[in-house]
């Protein structure tokens, strides 16, 4: 895979610049105009679960870091290209837009770049030694009257407020009429900072020593002619670096099965983006999808109704199909309530879902209705109640009688309520709070009946509240679980929530908090084993809101592992049981280029072959019955699905429990516990 360096340097020695030129660009690459466009009623969360290369113009060897801000344009000034940040930043307490290039081994160089502040009231600089949104070096112009050179620290210590390590500033005037040439000179803890030549602020911090460059403002603000230089020597041990990596990542992915395809079918029409159901439909013992098309209703993504549903099998056979289909329909950025599942305990799966305010159950293989009633009313008091009842977010099931088997029906809105039902659709009992995005079943006493684990919250199987942490988290939760992840068999179960701005937060059985690191907006977790090297499971989250795509890995007592930035959007970081040998991968996605499966180290240790495939959203789960996972990948026109390139060798094969696939979420914490299967 060419490295961003690589391609630098091929822009280096096009460009006019000098022989010890590690990267420079006059921005003349590309088209005027903005270099992302909004998505439209979808709004930007469709990044957060779905990936797209581009949304407008390819950046390569830029990035946006902050993918979900459309803040970058290009246009001309006096006949010589320019980059701007065109937005006036809300969220400066908190994050700024950053448009990054480079690579991870860069060290010891010189950046610079021309910048015209179009307004004195915030800053405009550069970032240096930049690892993630969250973590680097900050030289900038601020307030009219200043520079400041900074570190962004990864963690904060207060709610939605940057931490910030102050190095240095100094007084220096400016106005919105002219360019400023910024110069940040780095060698091992030096750092030397100047305009126009004049050095004003030279300090000492060694936290970090390598990382990216690009430009960053707070303020509309213009840039030109972005340079990074370093002398030979320097250059030649980076690149002796990077080459000594991309070897070591060669290693690890001949080690790895290959992707193959197994399967591949087109969806006419009735495609739709993360917004499908894996199950048995016909009877037949195969896994087939059920795929949802939805239109939004009322304003952004708080009020989508399911417009289409289309049964198909792994051959592409439709079994079945309700609504009226159309591509337009297809994409969405939450989640919609319909789920594949044995309600009634006959050995043949129906489909559940609310569909016209009303909570249906279907046959799954003909989709016929087997029965139905109407939805609760939206409770008095809401912010916004544009129906008299309840359109419906998710669909979860329990075991809230002690039965053995999921027929307790739990549905929900956006943020505040939820019903329980019983598989007769009989309302049980409603409860409200800090819902969250979707809620996770635990039999915490060991009474055989499942507790309700909800947003900040414990409910019993008759619907008393045991213990609430609402009042505490001032986001709501995107991704909860409960259990012993430890690996010691006697250790009690805990809560792990990925609450958002919140961050990441480990609570005991009681709801008495043990960790809380405030990483950013952290969503789309998993627990699985990541790493051999360290006990019991490891959970992964990922960032989105203000700091996407920085990857976080703790272990089961809350202890941070490591972070890193390996993309820029969001993702379910799924994992993936691929080798069958004890250690799951994380996936990125299907991307040839930026996504990927990565180790508990962030190494990209597969990858999928550049073959014309989709990368819109994907799926894992064992579908050839190997026990290892295939990965289904599609978007809305086609679904390919692909295998391992070789058999499993050994006579052991790890065969992992995961949350069924009737209690699906875009939203939900995957959990992957250790299981081994003989193959004698």
């Amino acid at each position: 895979m060419k490295s961003l360096l690589r391609v630098a340097v091929a822009v280096a020695l096009c460009a006019p610049g000098r022989a010890a030129d590690l990267f420079y660009d006059d921005f003349s690459r590309f088209p005027p105009g903005w270099l992302s466009q909004p998505v439209g009623q979808l709004n930007a969360a469709i990044q957060e679960y779905h990936y797209l290369a581009h949304r407008g113009v390819p950046l390569e060897p830029w990035a946006n870091a902050i993918i979900h801000l459309d803040a970058w344009l290009v246009s001309d000034e006096e006949g010589k290209p320019y980059l701007e940040q065109h937005t006036v930043n809300p969220l400066a307490r908190i994050m700024n837009p950053i448009f990054i290039t480079g690579d991870e081994e860069w060290s010891d160089y010189t950046v610079e770049v021309s910048v015209k502040p179009l307004s004195l009231d915030e800053m405009a600089g550069l970032v240096f030694r930049y690892r993630t949104n969250r973590h680097y070096y900050l030289f900038a112009l601020t307030g009219g009257k200043r520079v400041r050179l900074a570190l962004r620290l990864p963690l904060e210590k207060e709610f939605r407020l940057a931490e910030w390590r102050e190095l240095g500033s100094a007084p220096f005037d400016y106005d919105v009429t002219r360019y400023y040439r910024l110069k940040v000179e780095t060698s091992g803890e030096r750092i030397r900072t100047y305009v126009d030549g004049k050095l004003l602020v030279e300090a000492r911090d060694g936290e970090l020593a390598r990382g990216k460059a690009g430009v960053t403002a707070n303020i509309p603000a213009r840039f030109m002619e972005f340079r990074v230089s370093a002398p030979d020597s320097v250059i030649s041990a980076i690149q002796g670096r990077i080459a000594r990596r991309e070897m070591e990542l060669e290693r690890l992915r001949a080690e790895n099965p290959r992707p193959v395809v197994w399967k591949k079918f087109a969806t006419p029409g009735f495609g739709a983006g993360r917004n499908v159901r894996f199950g048995d439909l016909d009877g037949d013992g195969q896994a087939d999808m059920l795929i949802g098309q939805n239109i939004p209703r009322v304003r952004g993504d708080a009020f989508d109704h399911l417009s289409a549903l289309t049964a198909v099998t792994l051959d592409g056979k439709v079994l079945w199909q309700l609504g009226r289909p159309d591509p337009r329909n297809g994409l969405l950025t939450n989640d919609t309530p319909f789920q594949i599942h044995d309600i009634d305990g006959d050995g043949k799966n129906e489909v559940v879902l609310i569909r016209d305010f009303q909570l249906q159950v279907l046959e799954g293989a003909t989709g016929k209705l087997l029965r139905r009633t109407w939805v609760p009313e939206i409770p008095a008091g809401m912010d916004e109640r544009p129906y008299k009842l309840n359109h419906g977010d998710s669909i979860a099931f329990f075991d809230l009688a002690g039965r053995g088997r999921r027929q307790e029906i739990l549905i929900k809105d956006r943020y505040r309520h939820f019903w329980v039902y019983d598989s007769s659709l009989k309302l049980l009992w409603h409860g409200s709070g800090q819902t969250g995005h979707y809620p996770y079943p635990f039999d915490v006493n060991g009474d055989g009946r499942e507790e309700i684990l909800i947003g900040y919250a414990l409910w019993s199987p008759e619907g008393k509240l045991i213990w609430s942490r609402d009042a505490d988290f001032r986001d709501h939760a995107d991704g909860i679980a409960m259990g012993n992840f430890s690996g010691e068999a006697k250790a009690p179960p805990r809560v792990y929530a990925c609450g958002s701005d919140e961050g990441y937060i480990v609570l005991d059985k009681d709801g008495n908090t043990l960790k809380h690191v405030r990483i950013g907006h952290a969503q789309s977790p998993s627990i699985a084993k990541y790493r051999t090297d360290v006990a019991g499971l490891q959970l992964m989250t990922i960032n989105y809101w203000r700091n996407p795509g920085i990857v976080s890995l703790f272990d089961s007592d809350g202890n941070l592992l490591l972070q890193g930035e390996p993309i820029h959007s969001g993702s379910p970081v799924l994992p993936v049981n691929w080798r069958g040998d004890g250690q799951e991968f994380a996936m990125l996605s299907a991307n040839v280029r930026e996504g990927g499966l990565i180790d508990g180290f962030l190494r990209r240790v597969v990858m999928f072959p550049d073959d014309g495939h989709p990368d819109l959203a994907y799926h894992v789960a064992d579908l050839t019955g190997d026990a290892r996972d295939e990965i289904v990948v599609w978007d809305t026109e086609r679904v390919w699905i692909y295998t391992q390139d070789r058999p499993f060798p050994g006579k052991r094969i790890y065969a992992p429990v995961r949350n069924p696939d009737y209690n699906d979420s875009n939203y939900r914490t995957t959990v992957s516990l250790p299981r081994w299967k003989s193959l004698r």
